[in-house]
């Protein structure tokens, strides 16, 4: 869980084309150093936060590059709503909504990932110029598997169970915690066998899918469990309903999605302190805001912890050479 848990084992197959000077932006990314920030920018007319918000891929793009001003690390395109109950959008769709954005942030030297569970799209936004496949399938496409390990692209791997549509009919575990962990170690195994480089997955606990309120909160409480899976963790609890949830209203309604802001930053800085790799926003600022202010609370427990003790003289015992 470790913030920037290092990559290593063995030479790339091939160095991801997002940065202009054929650099490799994840490893740097992926290097020791404080929690990431990831902006979401969903290029869609019904994703549960900001659907529609982007209607034309200028506004996607602008929204992008304002991201990466306010201090994102990288920026999410999707162009397929994963929200509890939505349905599925065919590739033709999906390539042409998010890869005029992809390919114009990837020319003003943005680190993208693509938000997509379908191979055709993830083929298209890497040879745009994505580096890094979110996917939140739990690797349910062996193609989209056999792509990435072709092409040396960096992965997510998400909990979940089943599509958006009927998630919510699987949210059932004993212990939610222990069946996340065993759940993704068996597709990690998957994904890994399928011939993508360990060193070049994420995983993610997929707060809100699959899950129910209280789900959320133990896997949230419990993330020091996905350690023993040894790779960087990537959360996104923004705007979830279970925040919503959390904050109702009296008489139960759930507080709406634009007013979860605060709650969604009061867990950046909870899983910041954590040293997850990485948070999924969408509003950047103030989740980059909250990893510096976690970060220079770490340095200065650390500062005292590494300074010498203090000399304390007791009330009514001077020090007599002071006389």
């Amino acid at each position: 869980m470790t913030a920037g848990t290092a990559p290593g084992g063995g030479e790339p197959a091939g160095v991801p084309s997002g940065a202009p000077d054929g650099t490799d932006p994840m490893a740097r990314l992926l290097a020791p150093g404080p929690t990431r920030v990831m902006g979401i920018v969903n290029v869609t007319p019904d994703s549960f936060s900001d659907g529609g918000t982007y209607a034309e891929a200028a506004d996607a793009v602008r929204a992008g590059l304002r991201m990466v001003a306010d201090g994102a690390d990288l920026v999410d395109v999707g162009g397929e709503s994963t929200r509890p109950g939505a349905a599925r959008v065919d590739a033709a769709e999906e390539r042409r909504r998010v890869l005029p954005v992809i390919e114009r942030l990837v020319a003003a030297g943005v680190t993208v990932s693509v938000d997509t569970t379908t191979a055709a799209v993830a083929e298209a936004a890497l040879d745009a110029g994505a580096v890094l496949v979110n996917d939140v399938s739990a690797a349910a496409d062996p193609d989209l598997l056999a792509l990435c390990a072709e092409r040396g692209a960096y992965y997510v791997l998400m909990h979940a169970r089943g599509e958006s549509v009927d998630m919510a009919k699987r949210a059932h575990y004993g212990d939610v915690v222990s069946d996340v962990v065993a759940e993704l170690r068996e597709r990690l195994a998957a994904v890994c066998a399928a011939g993508i480089r360990p060193d070049r997955v994420i995983v993610d606990p997929g707060i809100g899918f699959a899950k129910k309120f209280e789900h959320n909160w133990s896997l949230l409480a419990g993330l020091a469990a996905f350690d023993e899976l040894g790779r960087p963790l990537l959360v996104g609890t923004s705007r979830k309903s279970f925040l919503g949830a959390l904050l109702a209203a009296a008489d139960g309604t759930p507080r709406p999605v634009e007013q979860r802001e605060d709650a969604t930053q009061a867990t950046t800085a909870l899983l910041a302190d954590q040293g997850v790799w990485a948070v999924r926003v969408h509003a950047v600022r103030p989740a980059a805001d909250a990893v510096r202010v976690v970060e220079a609370w770490r340095r200065a427990r650390a500062r005292q912890r590494e300074a010498p003790p203090t000399r304390r003289t007791p009330p009514g015992h001077d020090d007599p050479g002071s006389r």
